[in-house]
């Protein structure tokens, strides 16, 4: 990773590291399975904060990422597992729904919690 550029990674070598960022966050965690059971739908910041029990700013800091809080590089969206949607009629709100590789990782691990 020169001059700034990030480096492209298939999703198979990004498991391993998503499945620890959501492991090591109990909020990115629950926002992706919040988003995973309203999914194909998506949601907005106050919405997913109600519904995980959480502050919004903590929302968007496991989102989008916060450099004191929520590192930038295991943030959901850098992660893929989520993408930021336009708000329909209303332009400013920023809509977010899980990836089918979001999907994928929370299904992996309800699976994994499953058989333990």
């Amino acid at each position: 990773m020169q001059d700034g550029e990030k480096a492209v990674t298939s999703p198979e070598l990004l498991k391993p590291l998503v499945i620890r960022s959501l492991r090591r966050s109990s909020v990115r965690k629950k926002i992706a399975d919040y988003l995973f059971e309203i999914s194909p739908s998506g949601s907005y910041t106050s919405e997913i904060a109600y519904n995980v029990k959480t502050t919004p700013t903590n929302v968007i800091g496991a989102i989008r990422g916060m450099n004191s809080r929520y590192r930038d590089d295991e943030s959901l969206i850098s992660l893929n597992l989520v993408e930021q949607i336009a708000g329909g009629k209303h332009r400013d709100i920023k809509l977010y729904r899980l990836t089918d590789f979001g999907k994928e990782i929370v299904e992996t691990l309800r699976d994994n919690k499953k058989r333990f």
